[in-house]
């Protein structure tokens, strides 16, 4: 079994950054694609980026494409979410999300574990 912990959530002012944190625990933690979701308030949970197993490919949503930056530390089995520029909208509970498989997807039903979730708020 895998263990997703997420950290770094908060309130932060429109404009602003925040850096979330996700550790994956337990033995069958096979350095596959890990992901981070969103999810707001009346509106289902939707991809916001991806980085594969190796950490050379990632995707990101059109709407935080430049953003946001997605790495990892497979020493450290951590994958991080650096957001920058954030705005009201971005705000959220985020999932981190983590598969089998080394090649990424924007397909949830793809991730095999997920996380509690951490909420980020930005206020206008």
């Amino acid at each position: 079994q895998v263990q997703l912990v997420e950290s770094g959530g908060g309130l932060v002012q429109a404009g602003g950054s925040l850096k979330l944190s996700c550790a994956a625990s337990g033995r069958s933690f096979s350095n596959g694609a890990m992901g981070w979701f969103r999810q707001a308030p009346g509106k289902e949970r939707e991809f916001v980026t991806a980085i594969s197993g190796s950490g050379g490919s990632t995707s990101y949503a059109d709407s935080v494409k430049g953003r946001f930056t997605i790495t990892r530390d497979n020493a450290k089995k951590t994958v991080y979410l650096e957001m920058n520029s954030l705005k009201p909208e971005d705000t959220a509970v985020y999932y981190c999300a983590a598969r089998t498989l080394k090649l990424i997807t924007v397909y949830e039903s793809s991730y095999n574990y997920w996380g509690q979730g951490t909420q980020v708020t930005v206020s206008s």
